[in-house]
């Protein structure tokens, strides 16, 4: 019974010895994970720490942990497990308590009857391998898990097997099920600080953040607790938590964010602020009563992930183009709309951090504020002592500014003030939130801004939507189907279809390990960029319909968002599917 199957990496089996740190990294420069400098750097920081070498590169984020669980077992000769391979119910209940696998950070995965596969985050830890061999009297056969995995694993499987196991399952259940306020808030506070608790929201966090997840959903149900995470804009089922954990879990959360554990009654929202591999991440909660409980979304911020570039966010060509030569103007109003979650803030940070320059000041209004940009003054609304959009952008006027940026336009006072900001002399940027750019028009007419303002202020607005992207690892070549051949027809692109070489970029999803199996990586951004041109003013001040504005735009020479995506689907960036799914409300 061994730990380590290569007999040859037995002698380097302390993880936080100079053997193991030096072949290690050694092993990291040859397969191409690490530069020799980022191995030495890791190996100093090593030094001082003390901790174990792979925890201290998760630690400084250089690599991921779920990547440093497939190197360890490679490095081993270990088998690499996951989450698909945990056993429906827990092995061994009787004999292995929750706390006990959470400190060895190890799970039995299978039994056969005369040997145990064990799971481990820590497969260098021999003792915890020998001590469950004695009481199992078995023979242990260790694998790799990445620790984050291994912790919600024990926690889904082992739940209210800590220390007289009915007793403390009994005090964990007592505080879900009497969810009315009687129970001691005090008795609450103590199940969410322990251990356990604390690290499956800490590992919880971790994961989603691992993942790029943009929320993280914690949705209480009869039966237990649901946690989904939105990946690329689409939510995935992450966990499923007992119903034992339920209260302890939603009050850890809430404590973070330094929430009233004790009303239950109203939505609360807060902010966390945690350090995960490394990476400084914002986390924005808000809490919400339903009938089985709080429901809590996290929105992952991590500022280290936005790669503010328009190319990057998918605005190229004409549209950056032109886009640019817009913000380049000393003044007027620029719109970003679409609806939540369409990218609508990125885009506008990303115009701000290439504005960003010592020569000119800039302030921002937000609700609420989602990365601090370096140099630039960001300012928080709070309605409830009176700071709203419209009486925080009265007073930033008097503060000389060049750039503002006002989170959104929701009223008839805001857009006034901002129209009055823009004709004396400030660029502006905010959003709105429409269907289309031309919709964006007629919808600030409906607030009862008059035609002539706009069309002296406002000098264009963007439209957007986010589309996931085709998997760049496994996508496959494909055929264009009748229904993207009528599509590119209504897009005005019939020309491409006698042209065979147009379709040679088409891909379809087909899924691997890199996307998850889902065929679908990150995402990208369809737009329309309607300039305020003297068609468009034309349509503005003698019909003000959207139709009459979108004609205009697009006599102009406007590629729509239908358009673009089209397009995108020809390039291989995304599927017609996907186009449709954010686009059929603008066709």
């Amino acid at each position: 019974m061994t730990i380590l199957h290569n007999p040859e990496q037995s002698r380097d089996a302390d993880p936080r010895g100079e053997v193991f740190v030096k072949r290690f990294g050694d092993f990291l420069v040859e397969r191409g994970v690490l530069s020799e400098l980022t191995v030495k750097r890791a190996e100093r920081a090593q030094l001082q720490s003390g901790e174990r070498f792979d925890v201290v590169l998760t630690r400084l984020g250089l690599v991921p942990e779920a990547d440093v669980a497939r190197l360890l077992a490679d490095y081993l000769g270990l088998r690499l497990t996951g989450a698909a391979d945990l056993p429906p119910v827990g092995l061994f209940p009787d004999e292995l308590q929750a706390a006990y696998l959470a400190s060895a950070q190890m799970i039995p995965l299978s039994d056969d009857g005369e040997s145990v596969m064990l799971a481990m985050a820590d497969p260098f830890n021999s003792q915890a391998v020998s001590a469950l061999a004695f009481l199992l009297d078995r023979r242990v056969v260790p694998a790799v898990m990445p620790q984050a995995e291994v912790a919600a694993g024990i926690a889904r499987l082992y739940a209210g097997t800590d220390g007289g196991k009915a007793q403390a399952g009994a005090d964990y259940r007592a505080a879900s099920e009497d969810e009315g306020g009687a129970e001691d808030v005090r008795r609450l506070e103590d199940l969410a600080s322990e251990a356990p608790i604390i690290r499956l929201v800490h590992e919880l966090i971790a994961r989603a953040a691992e993942m790029q997840a943009s929320d993280i959903h914690i949705e209480p149900r009869d039966d237990g607790l649901r946690i989904r995470v939105r990946l690329d804009g689409v939510l995935h089922i992450l966990e499923t938590y007992p119903v034992t954990v339920k209260a302890a879990v939603i009050s850890r959360v809430k404590i973070m964010a330094q929430l009233n554990i004790a009303e239950r009654r109203v939505p609360q929202d807060g902010r966390i602020k945690a350090t995960v591999r490394g990476r400084d991440i914002d986390l924005r909660v808000s809490t919400m009563p339903t009938m089985n409980g709080e429901s809590v979304v996290m929105r992952l911020l991590d500022r280290a992930s936005v790669d503010l570039d328009f190319a990057a966010l998918g605005l190229a060509g004409a549209t950056q183009t032109r886009l640019k030569q817009i913000l380049a103007e000393p003044n007027g109003i620029i719109l970003v709309t679409g609806p939540t979650g369409s990218g609508k803030t990125t885009t506008l940070y990303t115009a701000l951090s290439l504005l960003n320059s010592h020569e000119r000041k800039t302030f921002t209004i937000e609700d609420p504020i989602e990365y601090q940009l370096d140099g630039i003054n960001q300012i928080q609304v709070q309605p409830k002592i009176g700071l709203t959009f419209a009486s925080i952008l009265r007073s930033v006027l008097r503060q000389d500014p060049d750039t503002i940026m006002v989170g959104e336009i929701r009223d008839l006072e805001t857009a006034r003030t901002a129209i009055q900001a823009s004709l004396t002399g400030h660029l502006v940027l905010s959003t709105v939130h429409t269907n289309s750019a031309a919709a964006t028009i007629t919808r600030l007419l409906d607030m009862g801004v008059e035609s002539y303002l706009l069309a002296s202020s406002v000098k264009a607005v963007l439209a957007q939507r986010l589309v996931r992207r085709v998997c760049t690892v496994c996508a496959a070549g494909t055929e264009a189907s009748p229904v993207l051949i009528d599509c590119i027809r209504q897009a005005g692109l019939a020309a491409l279809i006698d042209t065979p070489s147009a379709f040679a970029g088409i891909r379809k999803p087909v899924g691997c390990p890199a996307c998850r199996h889902t065929g679908f990586r990150g995402r990208t951004t369809v737009s329309e960029l309607l300039v305020m041109s003297d068609a468009v003013q034309d349509g503005l001040l003698a019909e003000g319909t959207e139709r009459a504005i979108q004609d205009g735009a697009q006599a102009g020479g406007m590629t729509t968002m239908f358009r673009d995506g089209v397009e995108k689907v020809l390039a291989g960036e995304t599927v017609l599917e996907e186009v449709l799914r954010v686009t059929r409300m603008v066709l």
